[in-house]
């Protein structure tokens, strides 16, 4: 009589044991497998070593810099387009430094809803990337077409915000109200509803409210430098084509 395993385990054909484990709630699979090296590499005796299998291996072996790649492109592409729009490398700029405050918004919302840096939270961010610049777009491109007409730096922002506040407000009420069932999703899948819409609706509120006074500012800043580098490029200055947007925008002060 011989006694023995009815079946023996193999992984790359070493004689192995699987562990099956789960992160705790607010820790992420990235912070989980960086324990279990740790761990690992302080407490497997000589001769016993460890992999990885499933999705947990395909994450492990991803390059730890490729969501920081994905964003450069992305933020390079938004710079692209915005300088082939303006026809400036120095405008482009108000646009895209005015998005990492919104961007503060979904860390902060996040860090209130105990919600681990997931995919989930990577994939709200690279969309919200695009709709923050959406918003500064719409009051740089109205500043740069009253400059143009010959109204001061300082006027033309003021007036820019002023004039596309309610379309901000609108667009960015309507997407914040729509991504609500994500942000409080229950049942299956709510975890990564959850991430998403609370990582959406924090970035999105947060960059609405600075994005109106941030973008004018730095509009005036990188107009006063574009325009040292470059000469003003003067259009209408009669105004004869904004004359009623200016009575429906310009601040009457008696």
């Amino acid at each position: 009589r011989v006694y023995g395993p009815d079946a023996l385990n193999r992984f790359n054909m070493y004689t192995a044991i699987s562990v099956t484990g789960n992160p705790m709630p607010g820790v992420s699979q990235g912070e989980a497998i960086k324990a279990v090296q740790e761990v690992a590499a302080q407490t497997l005796p000589t001769g016993y070593g460890y992999e990885f299998s499933g999705m947990t291996r395909e994450m492990a072996t991803q390059s730890s810099g490729s969501t920081a790649y994905i964003f450069a492109l992305v933020l390079l592409f938004v710079y692209l387009l915005l300088a082939a729009q303006y026809e400036s490398y120095v405008l482009p700029w108000a646009v895209i430094l005015s998005v990492p405050f919104g961007l503060m918004g979904t860390f902060i919302f996040a860090k209130i809803s105990d919600i681990s840096n997931n995919i989930y939270l990577q994939i709200a961010l690279i969309m919200l990337i695009g709709l923050l610049a959406k918003n500064a777009i719409l009051i740089v491109e109205f500043a740069l077409e009253r400059r143009q007409t010959g109204m001061s730096i300082a006027k033309a922002a003021v007036q820019g915000a002023l004039a596309r506040l309610r379309p901000i407000l609108m667009t960015s009420l309507a997407m914040i109200i729509g991504l609500l069932p994500m942000m409080f999703a229950s049942g299956a899948g709510a975890n990564g509803n959850h991430a998403l819409g609370s990582g959406a609706v924090g970035g999105m509120l947060i960059g609405m409210i600075f994005q109106i006074f941030i973008v004018p500012a730095m509009f005036v800043a990188f107009m006063h430098l574009q325009e040292k580098i470059t000469p003003p490029k003067w259009t209408d200055t009669n105004n004869e084509g904004l004359t009623s947007e200016i009575e429906q925008y310009s601040i009457n002060r008696d």
